[in-house]
């Protein structure tokens, strides 16, 4: 009976037996550690004449947990880039999987400053799918019934694609899945969207954004349910809205597409759903042109029941905007996930913000947990010193870990560089909240970008307009302005000597600072200021001389040690913030914008 239980267990993981997704979710959460061993042999069966797990000893895919983890080392992404790049360079050889890879997703982490490359082999979106198609939507119906009865104004984002050396696809993980079988014949077929399949996969953001916000204005009253991935994407839609609605009116009005959109597919795909409504064009002017954009969410779409958007880790950020914009309408946090896979879902998405845990699908991937020090007064994240990491079903309740996993596409303990709380358990199943990113101090978008490749970005910027003018910085600290649309990065910062803040030619040169800075970021950021619209112009302010050392003095008053003190390199306090603002003495915007274009990457050929 035992042994039946679990060839049960097994075929309802790999979805061979099907069942309704609250039954799967149930099943799943009920037999995490069964799960995970299931998970791990499948891993290692199927993939046991790669190269990788032959280095490391693994010979056959039959091995306890405990001789995985003592053959193979948690990893990193550079400690596999060789491999990587021998895959980007056409080696067919089976370094990380039997099948072969058959795209590289794009992550929003960087390295050395350009994407990461993780890469997938073809099946991959099927566990994209489990979670975004067919598990999402049944837990959002469970609270509100009645969904599938409206439509779904989501909106999309697809970026451009490029090709490694050897011509293997690598984009975003979102642009992957939206172009794949999984979202166009079961997930877009089954869920009803206003945005057409050409709108979405038109890379013009201008044509993009403007052919889904007509669709979901011209169909507006039949609209349920509003959202985006990320919430900067969202809010560049209202924008994008405040900035067009007249042009967006007439074409309502007449039945008309604007002739700003040049794309055959996304014309013809507008010119079958509209249909002349001066009575809705007008309602829409009304609207917008008020001046009064709090709640404009409800009044332009009344019949919204939520906001589908992730409003955890560092998106938490936009909660303030979110709710200006809807008028307080529940935001939906469904689920959480990275290029290499996705791990949890949120089983009770209409929670408040402070109190979203992801229950981690034991299915997805196998699952290890190196624990943390918890988050100092100063917002750092701390490893500890020498620990092994635990498996899923040991987590303890209050404890913080680094999650690392080993994948179905053959990545073999890797850490994700995400930190967890475990927050409460479901049946089995913990369920954990996001902490943040390990040494990321700055994030608007999918962008992350770390303390060490800040450091140097101003340190170049120093070398090339400070010093020449016998300027330095004494100090520095940063902070994400959201409260712009879109967010920028902003740095405060203090420098010897101090007496130039009135003389209008060095304000020239600290602009150029700025521009410097953007310039040494990483690709995905200058993507995202320069062509995709998502960030603002990067900041500096000047502070008087002293500054840091009261916002010294003021940690040590709050108890931080006076022998250990550092001054954080990213604000997370308000008390702090507070300090900085009130000793601003000049601010200086970029006057232009980073140089970034949309071309392969050609580092691999050196390494091939």
């Amino acid at each position: 009976m035992e042994k039946e239980g679990s060839l049960r267990l097994r075929r309802i993981a790999i979805k061979e037996e099907e069942v309704e997704p609250l039954e799967f979710i149930e099943e799943m959460t009920s037999h995490v550690d069964e799960v995970q061993q299931m998970v791990l042999d499948d891993i290692l069966s199927t993939n046991a004449n790669a190269e990788y797990l032959q280095r490391h000893g693994i010979f056959g895919g039959s091995i306890d947990r405990k001789t995985f983890k003592s053959k193979l080392p948690i990893i990193e992404y550079e400690n596999i880039l060789p491999d990587i790049q021998r895959i980007a360079n056409g080696d067919p050889s089976p370094i990380f999987s039997a099948q072969p890879v058959t795209e590289f997703l794009t992550s929003s982490g960087t390295s050395g400053g350009e994407r990461k490359m993780i890469p997938v082999i073809a099946n991959h979106h099927e566990g994209t799918y489990t979670f975004f198609g067919w598990l999402i939507p049944a837990i959002l119906n469970k609270y509100i019934s009645g969904l599938d009865k409206g439509k779904v104004l989501h909106f999309f984002s697809t970026k451009t694609e490029t090709k490694s050396l050897a011509g293997i696809i690598m984009r975003p993980i979102l642009t992957s899945y939206y172009k794949s079988s999984q979202f166009l014949c079961k997930h877009y077929a089954n869920i009803n969207y206003t945005s057409s399949i050409p709108s979405i996969h038109c890379t013009d953001v201008f044509q993009s954004l403007y052919a889904q916000m007509l669709a979901g204005l011209a169909d507006r009253l039949a609209i349920f349910q509003i959202g985006s991935v990320f919430p900067p994407s969202f809010l560049q839609a209202i924008r994008f809205l405040e900035l067009h609605f007249q042009d967006l009116a007439a074409d309502i009005e007449h039945g008309t597409v604007n002739p700003q959109v040049t794309d055959t597919a996304v014309r013809t795909a507008l010119g079958n759903i509209l249909t002349p409504d001066p009575e809705n064009a007008a309602h829409i002017r009304n609207e917008c042109s008020s001046g009064d954009w709090q709640g404009i969410i409800r009044r332009i779409w009344p019949n919204t029941k939520f906001l589908d958007i992730l409003v955890s880790g560092a998106m938490v950020q936009y909660i303030p905007s979110l709710n200006f914009y809807s008028g307080d309408l529940p935001l939906a946090s469904t689920l959480y996930g990275s290029s290499e896979c996705l791990v949890g879902l949120n089983l009770y998405p209409f929670t408040k913000p402070e109190d979203i845990a992801y229950t981690i699908m034991p299915n997805m991937a196998y699952f290890e947990f190196l624990p943390v020090k918890p988050v100092d007064d100063i917002g750092q994240i701390r490893a500890e010193q020498v620990v092994d990491p635990v498996d899923l079903a040991h987590v303890e309740d209050g404890k913080e870990y680094e999650i690392i996993v080993t994948t179905y596409s053959g990545l073999y303990r890797y850490k994700i560089g995400d930190v967890l709380r475990v927050a409460k358990f479901y049946k089995k199943a913990p369920q954990f909240q996001l902490v943040g990113r390990k040494n990321v101090c700055l994030s608007i978008d999918v962008d992350k970008t770390e303390e060490t490749e800040l450091q140097k970005a101003i340190a170049a910027a120093e070398l090339s307009h400070l010093r020449p003018h016998n300027a330095t910085v004494l100090d520095y600290t940063c902070y994400t302005d959201v409260k712009t649309i879109p967010g920028h990065y902003v740095i405060y910062c203090e420098l010897l000597p101090t007496n130039y803040s009135e003389n209008s030619s060095f304000s020239r040169i600290i602009d150029q600072c700025c521009l410097t800075i953007e310039e040494s970021l990483n690709s995905v950021y200058k993507s995202l200021r320069a062509y995709y619209k998502r960030i603002g112009p990067l900041e500096i302010k000047l502070v008087k001389s002293g500054t840091f050392h009261e916002v010294m003095d003021y940690a040590i008053a709050r108890g931080a040690s006076t022998a250990q003190y550092k001054l954080p390199k990213c604000v997370k306090s308000t008390w702090m913030l507070e300090i900085l603002e009130a000793r601003v003495v000049s601010t200086h915007f970029s006057p232009g914008v980073p140089t970034w274009s949309p071309c392969p990457q050609q580092t691999m050929a050196s390494n091939g």
